[in-house]
């Protein structure tokens, strides 16, 4: 994806980094998009810091000291990160009184939650397994793994983040500067539309091993800091112990297993290329470009979605969802609450209590209000997301 980016990049009048900084070599922009581009994962262990100022409402039950990935919607948290810098990492996100812990070992994946005592494992069918198995070497160490955890990392984040390098941002440098005691290099990435929630992505890139070590996202309406920030406050670049990245379900928690479905071959290999409006599901539209797009799903059942039901979607994609597989969805059925009459309708975590503390009621229907994201849940069955003001969502609305 990030070779896509150095490809395509649209790179601002040149701006060098000051040899002086921190005593760094000059670089261009381009030259650091082709470096972040061409570098190898490195095998790491460190500490990351992940910190929310996205302006919601404050969460009562994400408060209470777990460690749970709601925690993410605001505050602070710490995270421990441990990768061998191919197909094996853990990631786990520390709480004051549980973890929650994501492990990647190839084309499998295993979630455990200490406060629930819950591990879920995720895998490919044998076929499936087998023809991953086939895959190069050199493609798999480009993708992700199709059943890859959903924590952050600094490198994650910065990959999605280059990914809108195109011609609807300016590309520069900043001043070099100091992360987790590393010196780096920093990349910014700045929407040109004036219709986005999104000011700057600024992108500190290691020197030495142009591994990204931090990435803050910083919003049109807060200059005084940062509405997203993950960095590490302490990175190691040495491979773990083996030991480290091997998963056990710790005895007497409950484990289940889901299968998912591995992507076809053109997935696999992280095409870049777009649907065009064709090819979009019925009900579903895409208004603007670049940092100001808008999706539209129209026909959305919002009460049974609240309630924690996917099946809400059909209406807006004209086809039944499905998690991935049957035992994908079953997990799934198994975190849903029964009303006593066999129909299973919200999930263990009150979803229809979270909508509304998150959501302000407006004319239009109902809106989620961020630093960085709006939402808007309309009257009539239709939501509208982007990265532009709550104004742009209403006024289309």
């Amino acid at each position: 994806m990030v070779a896509a980016v150095v490809a395509g990049a649209f790179i601002a009048p040149p701006l060098i980094a000051s040899a002086g900084d921190h005593g760094l070599p000059p670089v261009t922009p381009e030259a650091l998009l082709a470096q972040v581009a061409a570098a190898r994962p490195s095998p790491l262990s460190g500490t990351v810091v992940y910190t929310a100022r996205l302006g919601l409402p404050e969460i009562p039950f994400a408060s209470a000291g777990g460690a749970d990935p709601i925690v993410l919607l605001g505050g602070s948290s710490t995270m421990r990160v441990w990768s061998d810098g191919a197909d094996r990492s853990r990631v786990a996100l520390l709480g004051a009184t549980s973890e929650y812990s994501v492990v990647r070992d190839g084309a499998q994946a295993w979630t455990y939650s200490s406060a629930n005592d819950a591990v879920v494992h995720y895998a490919l069918n044998a076929q499936d397994a087998a023809r991953y198995d086939k895959l190069s070497g050199e493609l798999r160490t480009k993708t992700e793994s199709p059943v890859a955890g959903g924590l952050p990392t600094p490198e994650e984040a910065a990959r999605a983040a280059l990914a809108h390098a195109d011609k609807s941002s300016v590309i520069t440098l900043d001043a070099q500067t100091t992360v987790a005691g590393r010196a780096a290099y920093q990349l910014v990435v700045t929407p040109r539309s004036e219709n986005t929630l999104v000011a700057r992505i600024v992108v500190a890139i290691d020197a030495v091993t142009s591994t990204p070590l931090r990435v803050q996202t910083w919003s049109t309406q807060d200059s005084t800091a940062p509405a997203l920030e993950l960095g590490f406050t302490d990175v190691r670049f040495a491979t773990p112990d083996p030991a480290v990245l091997t998963f056990s379900a710790p005895a007497g928690a409950t484990v289940k297993d889901v299968v998912v479905p591995l992507p076809d071959e053109s997935a696999l290999a992280g095409s870049t290329t777009k649907p065009t409006a064709g090819a979009l599901p019925d009900g579903v539209s895409v208004t603007g470009t670049g940092w100001a797009t808008v999706v539209t799903l129209a026909h959305v059942d919002v009460k049974s979605l609240v309630a924690g039901d996917p099946a809400a979607l059909t209406g807006a994609l004209g086809t039944e969802p499905t998690i991935g597989s049957q035992s994908a969805q079953g997990l799934i059925q198994e975190f849903q609450r029964s009303d006593g009459k066999g129909h299973r309708n919200s999930f263990s975590l009150d979803t229809a209590a979270l909508y509304q503390q998150l959501t302000t009621q407006v004319p239009e229907g109902r809106l989620l209000s961020s630093a960085l994201l709006s939402v808007l849940v309309t009257n009539d069955g239709r939501v509208l997301v982007g990265a532009v003001p709550a104004e742009t969502l209403r006024g289309m609305a």
